[in-house]
């Protein structure tokens, strides 16, 4: 079987109905495995003008909160289990020395892995990888989707932390160049290299520049050259199952379609630190009180113009009228796709989370359709988890309560909606809630 009809197959199965099995007994949390000693991150004065302040960006992107054993990062995840993690490709210009780094969110550290290439690019570049087994022990076949809208949204909360420009984000660099230049092994080759870890799968790239430095190109050729870092910590444990989600995870890993791209970030104007240290997936009972038009109207624009050709999105909302609603072209103001209260159906369709029923608003990003090739579902996956990313910090910053759905079952829009089944799939979706 073809990736691509393999991914198919996969893609129709997380999107029936049919529920995972009894959740299996998650699998023991592996040490996390790089040894030496953990570096603290140095922290500066605040400097747009001076180099990339990598305190700053992980502080206010991935670190786990102290004290919740690492369940509450700025970056939403999917059952709280945050199965993302960041490499970091130090070129000069940052508050650390230039290197192969591995960042550890539980204890805000760093772990040195190796030099820098000659010639490598200012700033950093932050490979995002992702490790399966988690996850799918939660949810099954339902889980690598999760894992791709996970991915997304982390790449968004590193690309909103810097304190200046110079962000640029890749979605779609194949995974063996991210592994090589990350220092990493290639997942089919992972557990006889690096035996009894978790075999890690690259799906992103977030590249950081100081403000004062003329863009380059990322190099990732020059760090791919380097040798494979010796192993640092001796296995304590036997070598981990393969997995089904992560054959799956190789194959998406593999499938990059056009030429890769990096764009260029910006975030939302009343997008501060603050709001990003304080975005968190809101529980579901502050999420009744509609919020007001024009709110929804900014929040939308955000989740639709966040990632240029990325899956469309629309909102459902009861207030004025209930009515679905898709982003203007050229503004802000939404114009209404169809008439109704499409809330109980999104409750249906979100693995019967029935609060969504009574939700003040949700935003969907939506498309990817039944035949899509696996660089369309990588990408557009990747995608809607970054623009629900973006949307989500927006929404912090203005006081709006807000939660990231992320599991849909039998939720084909377009066919709901009158048009040909099997085109137009609810992919994702991001709940509102009344200013507090």
């Amino acid at each position: 079987m073809t990736p691509d009809a393999t991914l198919g197959h996969a893609l129709a199965l997380a999107r029936s109905p049919r529920t995972p099995a009894a959740r299996a007994t998650p699998p023991p949390r592996r040490p996390y495995p790089w040894t030496g000693a953990p570096l603290a991150l140095p922290a500066t004065a605040p400097d747009p003008d001076g180099p990339v302040d990598l305190d700053h960006l992980l502080r206010h992107s991935l670190r786990a909160r102290p004290g919740t054993g690492g369940r509450l990062r700025p970056a939403a995840s999917a059952g709280a289990l945050h199965p993302v993690r960041a490499h970091l490709l130090i070129g000069p210009g940052c508050t650390l020395p230039p290197g192969r780094y591995a960042y550890d969110a539980e204890v805000h550290r760093v772990f040195r892995r190796g030099p820098a290439p000659r010639g490598a690019a200012p700033g950093v570049i932050a490979v995002l990888t992702v490790t399966a087994a988690h996850t799918a022990a939660h949810y099954g076949h339902r889980a690598w989707p999760l894992l791709l809208l996970d991915t997304g949204h982390t790449a968004a909360a590193l690309a909103l932390a810097p304190q200046g420009p110079g962000v640029r984000v890749s979605l779609d660099i194949d995974a063996a160049t991210l592994a090589a230049a990350a220092g990493l092994p290639p997942a089919d080759r992972w557990q006889r290299i690096r035996p009894g870890t978790e075999t890690e799968h690259p799906l992103a790239a977030v590249q950081v520049t100081p403000r004062r430095t003329q863009r380059t190109a990322p190099a990732l050729d020059r760090w791919a050259a380097l040798p494979l870092p010796h192993r640092t910590r001796t296995p304590t444990r036997p070598p981990a199952r393969p997995c089904g989600t992560g054959r799956l995870l190789e194959l998406l890993g593999a499938a990059t379609g056009t030429e890769p791209a990096w764009h260029p970030v910006r975030r939302p104007a009343t997008v501060t630190g603050r709001a990003l240290l304080e975005r968190r997936s809101a529980d579901p009972a502050t999420l009744g009180h509609p919020p007001d038009a024009e709110t929804v109207a900014r929040l939308l624009h955000t989740a639709a113009t966040a990632w240029p050709g990325g899956p469309a999105w629309c909102a459902a909302v009861a207030t004025p009228a209930p009515a679905l609603l898709a982003p203007g072209h050229h503004t802000a103001t939404p114009y209404r796709l169809a008439r109704g209260d499409a809330r109980p159906s999104l409750a249906h369709w979100a693995a019967g989370q029935l609060w969504l029923a009574d939700t003040g608003a949700a935003l969907l990003a939506h498309g990817c359709p039944s035949d899509a090739p696996a660089s369309q579902i990588r990408h557009d996956h990747l995608a809607a988890g970054f623009a629900a990313g973006t949307a989500h910090a927006h929404a912090a910053a203005e006081g709006i309560n807000a939660r990231p759905v992320g599991s849909w079952q039998q939720a084909d829009l377009g066919a709901a909606l009158g048009d040909t089944p099997g085109h137009d799939w609810v992919l994702h979706g991001l709940a509102l809630g009344a200013a507090r």
